[in-house]
């Protein structure tokens, strides 16, 4: 299995989870040119982030061409504990898919 292009570190305290995530992307908008050619470098970028908990959505984000490279995200939600696991679904602008998953501390 190839390794996912998130990392995440979740945390549980008080009936609330603490996550911190940083999307490993280049995030092209497509209005770059390249220095070498000067030809447009195509857009590719992280178009929809979704952060399930036992099925049930609890971070959604709706990304565009103006992310910059390596997104950061934190968040936190209620619910969760130590050892429950998360299933975070991207769709890149290409349409490419992943799932990769994380536990909660």
């Amino acid at each position: 299995m190839a390794k996912g292009i998130l990392k995440v570190k979740a945390k549980s305290s008080g009936g609330n989870t603490s996550v911190k995530m940083m999307a490993k992307h280049v995030m092209e908008s497509g209005q770059r040119k390249d220095a070498k050619t000067g030809e447009l470098i195509p857009a590719l970028f992280l178009q929809t982030l979704i952060v399930k908990l036992a099925d049930k959505v609890v971070f959604e984000a709706n990304l565009g061409p103006a992310v910059s490279k390596n997104p950061y995200f934190a968040f936190s939600f209620e619910g969760g504990a130590s050892g429950d696991e998360m299933t975070m679904d991207w769709i890149e602008s290409t349409g490419k898919t992943g799932t990769e998953t994380a536990a909660i501390k």
